[in-house]
């Protein structure tokens, strides 16, 4: 199968986009296509994507005011788009929603919270998150919740709070996938250590590749491996190449190729970070997703690894923890 008939053919996930934010504040419709940022649902079709994991990125000025409010906006501009658009986009709250998703011609959107913040220190929250539809909870951006602390806290960074411990526990017995993109070392080594079910890295890079703080040790890739997760290689240009300016489709493709070698075929998925921050030449928005298919054709890799990195992985894992 020549690489565009195979691309458009398979299922398609990308673990992470921030286009909720762009949306509420006004700067485009999910519905209409846009000159500006990265997705809407017709650029998604264009590319051929099945489903898209929206974030809820809390602005950090908002972390400690309104956390909750502004989490709660941004899952009904996702909800709002379903009920206005049932032809064009559906939730998706497990695997089978993403394969019916797939027949039906629609696309499934999936969300996530990225950063515990509108959880403030209550259990209870998160059950009402789940009811909404979360399905995927990254514990931090890069700075303390009562979770964990993030990436940016430094070097003395602390693992999981009690309350992290409680809630990584409580998402294992709900079905919502933790994510360790953003989360300090401690933090990884400690859901690695809670976690009875994979986790996944939705949007990180392999440092031994590209030296930044936000892409993943080895040893840490090792660990999300050894319990079933996922890394999910991100198009961040400054994750991916020195000066950021001058990042193309071949780097993202080169950390494909590195994470397949050293993860395995089964535990390497897509999380691009579209409308979160400046893609690299190459793969500029959402419609641009056949050539990253069509790199890895060039590259060597076999129809069975490009259908698993594009989607079936995060199939696997997403039935997984959610049971359906």
């Amino acid at each position: 199968m020549d690489p565009n008939t195979l691309h458009y053919d398979a299922i398609v996930v990308d673990a992470h986009c921030d286009t909720l934010g762009d949306v509420l504040e006004g700067k485009r419709s999910l519905a209409e296509r846009s000159n500006s940022g990265h997705v809407d649902l017709p650029r998604l079709r264009e590319g051929g994507v099945t489903a898209q994991l929206f974030a809820c990125f809390v602005p950090v000025e908002e972390y400690h005011r309104s956390a909750t409010r502004h989490a709660m906006q941004r899952l009904d501009m996702l909800h709002q788009a379903i009920e206005d658009y049932p032809g064009e986009i559906t939730l998706a709250t497990g695997a089978t929603d993403i394969r019916r998703a797939k027949a039906e011609g629609k696309i499934a959107g999936i969300l996530g919270l990225e950063g515990a913040e509108p959880l403030g220190d209550s259990i209870e929250v998160l059950h009402c998150f789940y009811r909404l539809g979360v399905r995927n909870l990254g514990l931090t951006w890069n700075f303390r919740n009562d979770t964990a602390d993030g990436v940016m806290e430094g070097p003395n960074a602390r693992g999981l709070s009690e309350f992290g411990v409680r809630v990584v526990e409580e998402c294992n017995r709900l079905g919502i996938i933790i994510d360790v993109s953003h989360l300090a070392a401690a933090g990884v080594r400690d859901v690695l250590e809670v976690s009875q079910q994979p986790v996944i890295a939705s949007h990180s890079n392999a440092r031994a590749l590209f030296d930044h703080y936000r892409n993943l040790t080895d040893a840490q890739i090792a660990g999300i491996v050894a319990g079933g997760g996922l890394i999910g290689v991100t198009f961040v240009n400054a994750f991916l190449h020195r000066p950021a300016g001058e990042a193309t489709i071949e780097h993202v493709l080169d950390q494909i190729d590195y994470l397949v070698r050293t993860a395995g075929s089964d535990h390497v998925t897509i999380g691009s970070d579209f409308d979160g921050a400046t893609m690299p030449a190459g793969l500029e928005d959402a419609t641009r997703y056949p050539a990253l298919t069509v790199g890895m054709a060039t590259r060597g890799h076999s129809e069975e690894t490009i259908r698993k990195v594009l989607g079936l992985n995060f199939l696997r894992v997403f039935e997984q923890v959610t049971g359906r």
